[in-house]
Order: structure tokens, then sequence, then C-alpha cells
């Protein structure tokens, strides 16, 4: 008598990924439809409006997908099934090993060396990217030395890709031309805005029409925070295996000055205004789906080295798409860093609900006046934008001037104050 294999499918739905998160967007699958995949194994990627996050497998089997990527789904919607009664192919390692060379004899080996060979010039970088062996005639070389022409932007029409005459005479004549790009070209793309682009467009027009924003600004000589770097940064990275950088010292200041003036520290809620005892500081990273504001929890209560490893920690689950909504809510002030892309000076948004925002900037050589003396010092200005609502300028001003104080005279960030002063009890 025939016995036939019961089929027993197992659900995957969306999870539940925060209180407030009713609906994602399947990026991609990371497994194929009809696959067989392993218990706990990623099988897809979702992305919410705050995070993107993995599902695993709930059990092993032959995958089954219910939605294609780019779709909308809702929390709970099935996702995919997956048929646990399938038997797990005895093939499913053999690709890796045939690929693998086969150590008998010498003619399956040398023809393996040639296959080798014969695919390498495809992983070579095109000869276009290297100046001395651009092929060009001698007029348009001659040009391209007088003219101090990038060959890079010439499109050749010559035999073999060879740079003519009139390749360089357009290239002049059209500076700023993408090469390969026809002249006058209106082409458009249309790309589907992701749940993280959107909340990030609602919460920064939130925070223009809620709030009372306000921008003050201050510059920092930077030179003892240099020095120090520049003197302790490999002892710091043998002792503590990572770098010190600038914002374990801004994170630092900023603790101090938030403790100095808590209302920078606090949001309204309703008709009432929380103070925060403490200092989550929130960290604007740039990761490649948009901007995300992970948090250093209790900053004011880590050392120099507890704080640079958790921006490292941070700043990498960014760029991986592997933080956890957790770890981006709950702030209580942001540090954003603009200076890491040359941006001079700017008015940066209100993270809300949190009242106030310290922009960082780039590091400039200025003359400054020192003591009556023209001196040349590396400048950063600084910016921090408030609410004024809970945030008067008197407090604003002090906190900005506060900071620009313990970056100047790192000492003070040991404890708050003058070592000197504290010895005399003064």
């Amino acid at each position: 008598m025939r016995s036939e294999r019961i089929r027993i499918m197992i659900d995957v739905k969306v999870p539940t990924v925060g209180e407030s998160i009713s609906e994602v967007t399947l990026l991609k699958w990371v497994k194929d439809d009809g696959q067989y995949v392993d218990r706990d194994e990623v099988i897809a990627e979702l992305e919410s409006e705050k995070a993107t996050f993995e599902v695993n497998a709930e059990k092993a089997g032959t995958l089954k997908q219910s939605a294609k990527e780019g779709d909308t789904l809702k929390i709970g919607d099935v996702l995919a099934s997956i048929d646990e009664s399938a038997v797990k192919p005895a093939t499913a390692a053999a690709p890796a090993k045939e690929a693998a060379p086969k150590p008998s004899g010498n003619g399956q080996a040398k023809a393996g060396q040639a296959s080798q060979k014969a695919a390498a010039p495809e992983q070579k970088p095109a000869p276009e990217n290297k100046p001395s062996e651009i092929k060009a005639t001698p007029v348009a070389s001659a040009i391209i030395a007088d003219k101090k022409v990038d060959p890079r932007t010439v499109v050749p029409s010559g035999f073999q890709g060879k740079i003519l005459k009139d390749d360089v005479l357009n290239a002049l004549n059209n500076p700023g031309r993408v090469p390969g790009k026809a002249l006058f070209s209106r082409d458009e793309k249309r790309d589907k805005m992701s749940n993280l682009r959107k909340t990030i467009s609602r919460r920064l027009v939130e925070a223009k029409n809620t709030t009372a924003m306000l921008t003050t600004f201050n510059e920092v000589d930077m030179s003892s925070i240099m020095t120090i770097r520049s003197k302790y940064k490999d002892k710091f990275k043998e002792m503590h295996g990572v770098n010190l950088g600038f914002m374990s010292f801004f994170t630092k200041a900023c603790c101090f000055a938030l403790q100095e003036w808590p209302s920078v520290n606090a949001y309204i809620d309703g008709d009432e205004i929380i103070y925060h005892q403490y200092c989550d500081i929130s960290i604007a990273v740039s990761a490649p789906k948009g901007l995300v504001v992970p948090v250093i929890r209790n900053a004011e209560s880590l050392d120099m080295a507890g704080i640079e490893k958790k921006v490292i920690e941070l700043a990498t689950k960014a760029r991986d798409n592997k933080l956890a909504i957790e770890e981006m809510q709950g702030g209580t002030f942001t540090i954003t860093n603009g200076g890491v892309f040359g941006s001079l000076m700017s008015t940066p948004i209100i993270n809300i609900p949190q009242s106030a925002i310290l922009g960082m900037h780039k590091i400039e050589e200025r003359p400054v006046v020192i003591n009556g003396q023209i001196v040349i010092r590396p400048m950063m200005y600084v910016a921090l934008s408030y609410d004024h609502r809970i945030i008067d300028g008197r407090e604003s001003v002090s906190f900005l001037v506060r900071v620009k104080e313990l970056l100047e005279n790192p000492e003070l960030l040991l404890f708050g104050k003058d070592p000197v002063k504290t010895l005399l009890e003064l």
C-alpha cells in the first residue's frame, strides 16, 4: 500500500517590533523560494520606520514565500511558510566540494591554474584609471598636457578606445560633463521612499513645526585636545583597544554641562517638564539607508575609553543595519558631527522630544587674537539648537560657553573643576 508524506506547514509571521510600529517593508529575501532552510537561519530582512531587522526560520524545512520584495506588510501578516516535513537534501553541500580544486593529477592542477589565469584579466582595473596607460593620439596627448585635462573625463571615440583631438576639445567645451553621458540628457529616476526615510522626513518637519527652535553659535580652540590626542593616542589604543577620537571629549563635556544646566537635558510632556538626572547621549550616524540616532546610555558614568567603545559599537551596527529599536529610543540630548563631511557651520534640527542638539563641525586653521597677538589655531564652530519654550537664552548660551571651556581646558573633564582651584579650595 502506497503511503503519502503528510505536509506540516509552519507560518512565519511579521513579528512585533515596537509599540508604535504597525507595518514594515520587506527589503529582501535572504533565502530563495523552495530552498531548504535550517532552524534559526536568516530568511529575510525587514525594515520598519526606525530600523532594519532580520527574520529567522522558526523550524527547519522548505521555504514557501508569501510576499515579494518591496511589499508593505502589517504586523502579524504571514511572511512565508515552512514545510517542516520536508527532507533535507543530501546534496546541499555538494557544490562547495565541487568548487574546490582536485589534487589528483598534474594535468588537472595545471588546467585549474590556467583557467584562473584566464579569468584574472577581468578583475584588473580598467586601463583608463591609470593615466600612464591611456591611449591617445599625439595631438590629443599634447592638448591634454597643455590644458591639464584629466583623461578620465574624456570620452574616447577612436579605434579600441583611443582618445582623438576632437574628444579632448569636446571635453574642454563641456566642463563638468559626466563621461559617457549624453549632452542635454533629461533622464529621471523614481524610487519609492523607504519607511526609514519617511520617518526621518516626518520627524524633521514635526520638529520645525512644533518647537520654538533657535540656534546659538560659538567657536572652540581645539589645540589642547589635538595635543593630547597626538601625545597619547598610541598608548590609549594599546591600553584600551580603541582610538582616542573627538567624540569622547565632546560627550564628556556635554555631560558636565547638562548636569549644570538641567533644562537643556529636559523635555516637555504635556503641561509638565521632565528633568533627567542622567545623560543618555544620542549620536547622529549616517547609515546606508538614512540618518539614525543610537543612544549611549548613562554617558555621564562612562570613562573616555567606555564612550569611544560605545561609539564604535553603535556606528558599526548602524552601518551594517543591525541597530535594535531599543538602541535608538530614549535619548535626552543629541550630538551630531557634520565636520566629518566637511561642514564648516550649520543649524542642526532638534531630535524631538529632546530639547537641544549640539552640532560639531570641521576643524580649520584660522587666525585668532590671543593676548593681543594674531596666531593660527585649529578652530571649530559649534552650534546649539534648542527649544526656546523650555530653554532660555541665558541657559543655552551658558551651556555652550561651558562646553567650550571644558574642551579648551581638557583637564577640567576629570571632575568638572580646575584642579588647582580644587586643591586650594577656591
